[in-house]
């Protein structure tokens, strides 16, 4: 397998579609130019507002325009695969879809992902998030063909469900996208050792652009970039502002350590629990 420069593009967005692509654009542009041909933004990377009403009400249309074409046509002009981490599309039912998207060096998407699993949660702090009741779940898992190897691509929340990424490595994924946009509060906790155990248990690369900062709608982010090696080293990080943050990937290393450690092939069948009696 080949090798591959990436970088992802640390983001602090916020409710300026239009000043979002602008950041958006300088920094894809830093990145190729330090040699970059594939790069990761964060979720939400060109709208983030706390304010479930402020993002329904400047989602995209189910086309992702007038994003997607602006995108495409960035793409293009660098010559760069681009995994959008999501952008916010209205959905047909009248909910919102979070849906990741990989574009092409030609501008062409490749693949569309929509996050699986809703965040509905409670925050220590005591703040409440539900995101179930503005956003449709996707359903199915999804493989993107790369140059450099098959990508399979997630969002978030989606981190806290092991066995979605073991069924994309044993799929044929040697990389695993994680686009976030993880609370302050449970990044400090939980954000580095849940994707270290990723990329352990599955043998990949993780590949983690978070978003940054304080946002509208007092939502806040923890940032911290990760770009990690089937081993669970951390071989490039981002700090708590924007950032572009560049990593080189050598590919072989997925299969040098599977062949170490294959417990990809390991699954046995077990029968379930009963829960005792009283």
């Amino acid at each position: 397998m080949a090798k591959v420069r990436i970088a992802c593009l640390q983001t602090h967005s916020g409710n300026d579609y239009a000043a979002n692509l602008a950041t958006l654009t300088a920094m894809a542009h830093e990145a190729t130019a330090g040699g970059a041909r594939l790069i990761f933004s964060p979720e939400y990377v060109l709208m983030m507002d706390g304010s479930g009403r402020v993002m329904r009400e400047k989602a995209l249309d189910t086309a992702g325009e007038p994003a997607l074409s602006a995108l495409a046509a960035l793409s293009r002009e660098l010559g760069v695969w681009h995994l959008v981490g999501s952008l916010t599309l209205m959905s047909g039912d009248g909910r919102m879809l979070n849906r990741s998207l990989l574009v092409s060096d030609r501008g062409a998407v490749v693949a569309a992902y929509d996050k699986i699993h809703m965040f509905d949660a409670t925050l220590p702090s005591g703040t409440v998030i539900r995101e179930s009741s503005a956003y449709r779940p996707g359903e199915r898992a999804v493989l993107a063909p790369t140059p450099w190897g098959l990508l399979g691509m997630t969002v978030c929340y989606d981190l806290r469900f092991p066995q979605l990424y073991r069924a994309l490595a044993q799929q044929g994924a040697v990389m695993l996208a994680v686009p976030s946009s993880f609370q302050r509060e449970t990044g400090k906790a939980h954000w580095h050792t849940l994707l270290r155990a990723r990329a352990i248990e599955n043998a990949c690369f993780v590949i983690a652009p978070a978003m940054c900062g304080d946002h509208p709608g007092k939502r806040m982010t923890y940032g911290h970039s990760l770009v990690i090696d089937p081993w669970g080293e951390v071989i490039a990080e981002g700090g708590e502002v924007p950032a572009v943050v560049p990593a080189e990937l050598d590919l072989a290393r997925v299969e040098a350590v599977r062949s170490l450690l294959p417990s990809l092939t390991h699954d046995r069948p077990f029968a379930l629990p009963r829960a005792p009696d009283g």
